[in-house]
Order: C-alpha cells, then structure tokens, then sequence
C-alpha cells in the first residue's frame, strides 16, 4: 500500500480519536483523514474537518446548535450515513473508535467493502466475533487491533508460524481500587472510579477498568483475533502498565512488549504497520529503573472479570449478554442510579435470566442485544 493511507476514523471526537489525531499530525506523509464521524460532538468534529482539511464528515445526531459547516465537506446523519462513510470508497483504512456495541454495524460495514479495520472497538467481537470474522475473511480484510494489549500480541507475534501460540496474558493495572478494602468497594463514587492510576480514557471503559469488565471484553476479543480457548488466556494485574501482553510459545519461549502508558504507540503501531518509524511520545527510559511486578487478580474484588470469564467458557450469546448488561449497569452507575457493587449484580441477573439463543445474522445479534439491555434496565428499575 503507497502513502499516504487514506483514513476514516468513526468516534473521532473521543479518547482514542484525539490519540489518533496526533499520531496523524505526527505523520502527514503516511496518513491522510479523508473521513471523521461523531455521535454529537458537533462542534468538536467541525473542527477537526477544518484542521484536517476532512471532506466527509458524520454527525450521528443533529446539531440543535447553528454550526458552520466547513468549506467543501459532506455532512450526513443516522444510521445509514455511518455505515456508508465505514465503507467509503476511496478509504485504505477504517479506525473503528465507536463505544460500545454500537460499533458492530459499522465494523462489518467496513470489512463487507473490503477494507482494513483497524479495531478499537471490543465489542464488536465480544457482541459478533463470529460474524465479524467470518465477514474479514469473506472479503479479505484485514483487522489490525489497536488496543494497547491485543495490538502488544499482533506485535509479538510477526514473523511467527501459525502454530507457535501456545497462550497469552493481558495485563491490567487494576484500576483506582486495586488497594481499596474490600467493604469500602460498595460505596465508591462515580467521581473516585473515573480516577484512572495510568491511563486517559472516556468514562465508560474507565469505570469498565474500575471493575475489570473491560478485561474480562478484552479475553473475549483474544479469543477470537488470536483462535484461543479460554483456558489458554489469562489477565494479570501489572500496576504501572509498561508491559501490555506476554506471549508463551509452544517451546515454552515468551516475549512481552513495553511502552509507556499512551494510546499512540498502539495506534501509531496499527495504523502505519508493517512499517515502524518515529513515535508521537518518547519510549521507556532503560536507563533508569523501574519495576515489572504481576500478579493474579483477585475475583472477588473483580467479580464482573469473573462473569465475563465465565461468559467466554458458555460461548453462545453469553458474551452479547455480558456487553450488553454491562453497558446498561455503567450508564446506571455514572448516572448514580445505583451503587458501584451493583453493576456486577446487574450482569450476574442478566446472565443468569436470559434466554441464551444462537444468533447468526446481525438483524439477529442486534435484536438479542436489546432484549439483553431491557433485562438490565428492568434490574435498574427495581434498584434504583
């Protein structure tokens, strides 16, 4: 592929998005935005088609607001709008940043036009691993993780055979209440759970690291970008997140990959790959100490990693019902309509009353997806 790529990235007003950009302003050789999509960020994306000269643009809800469209772009809403920028034709590369399972539309979308996504979105495997799969495959495309933990995998693993995986760890810094006691957990605040030790992330997957749910999304979607069983992928608890994933070969050889803390290194990795050339942040200091300590995390100061580990080991649309309780209990809980021990509960209910179905098709996913949710909201309703 020549440069620069062209790129579309959908959620670019977010956190990762804003990584993005960076990694863009970087490198203006090697990456053009020729697309950008928000949710409601009017405002924010308008400027980002300005400064980048974006000639599509995606605004899923109306402006209420009277916002100058820049010169010369394309403005579209709803649905249909983002699938079609996800399949722009003139797109090398599609950076799926959406939250939530919101992002498996468009996910597919991209892949159906052959493109290659660079995957931020979790939950597009966790909610359609199959489908999302089976589609890059069909057209083939390829999906580039752009998490810092699978991306740290998809690095280990270049210049590998096939059959050299034996198993991997995800590593987690265990979030704000790593060192909390145990009975103080019940009352912690959305304010004190978006204090995240290491990283700058939007709300939701911040308190999803609160809670380790996000971890727990994380092996679901190992398993389906690196064809693992659940009994070969692991999480560990690595306080200062320097190391994002160890790799055990079948020679019982294992490598890890470093960086600081900061989204671009994974970005930066996925985006421009195969090729490597100098990064938007410094990498780590060898030549001054620092500490590389692990351990297991503890079940029950994480219960919603052990719902999402047991929902991996059910398979079906167990991990659908997860994301989707997931997502309904967070929203609850930064809207402080329940407490933080009750997302776990919420889910745990979800899982265990839901009518588990095989699903093949995304009409199908999507209609699980919201019978999932109005469990959850039923749950809320009856604790709030």
């Amino acid at each position: 592929m020549s440069f620069p790529k062209k790129l579309v990235i959908l959620g670019a007003t977010g956190s990762i998005g804003t990584s993005t950009l960076r990694v863009i302003r970087k490198h203006p050789e090697k990456l053009k935005l020729i697309g950008i999509s928000a949710y409601q960020s009017a405002e924010k994306l308008f400027s980002i088609a300005h400064d980048f000269k974006v000639s599509k643009i995606h605004l899923h809800q109306p402006s209420s607001k009277s916002i100058e469209l820049p010169i010369g772009c394309e403005l579209s809403h709803g649905n249909q709008g983002l699938l079609d920028l996800a399949a722009c034709e003139e797109a090398d590369i599609v950076l799926i940043a959406v939250v939530g399972a919101a992002g498996l539309a468009p996910t597919l979308s991209a892949l159906q036009a052959g493109k290659d996504v660079v995957l931020a979105n979790k939950e597009s495997l966790v909610v359609g691993g199959e489908l999302v799969m089976e589609t890059a495959r069909q057209n083939g495309a390829r999906i580039i993780p752009a998490d810092s933990e699978h991306n740290a995998v998809f690095q280990c693993l270049q210049g590998q055979p096939d059959n050299a995986l034996e198993s991997l760890a995800l590593t987690a810094s265990g979030g704000p209440f790593r060192d909390w006691p145990l009975d103080e957990l019940p009352n912690a605040s959305p304010k004190e759970a978006l204090q995240h030790p290491n990283w700058d992330m939007g709300p939701k997957i911040t308190v999803d690291s609160a809670t380790m749910a996000n971890k727990g999304l994380e092996l679901i979607e190992a398993k389906w970008l690196f064809n693992l069983p659940a009994d070969k992928l692991a999480v560990l608890i690595h306080p200062p997140s320097l190391v994002h994933a160890i790799v055990r070969f079948v020679d019982g050889c294992s490598f890890a990959q470093l960086s600081p803390p900061c989204m671009t290194f994974a970005l930066q990795n996925a985006l421009l790959f195969p090729e490597r050339v100098s990064g938007v942040e410094t990498g780590l200091d060898l030549s001054s100490a620092f500490e590389l300590s692990f351990f297991p995390p503890d079940l029950q100061r994480y219960p919603c990693l052990k719902l999402a580990q047991d929902a991996l080991k059910s398979g079906s649309t167990a991990p659908l019902v997860f994301n989707a309780a997931n997502e309904m209990a967070v929203e609850s809980f930064l809207s402080n309509r329940i407490g933080f021990a009750e997302i776990s509960h919420i889910i745990d209910f979800t899982l265990n009353t839901f009518d588990h179905r095989k699903a093949e098709t995304l009409e199908d996913l999507l209609a699980l997806d919201h019978r999932a949710r109005e469990l959850a909201k039923q749950k809320v309703s009856q604790i709030a």
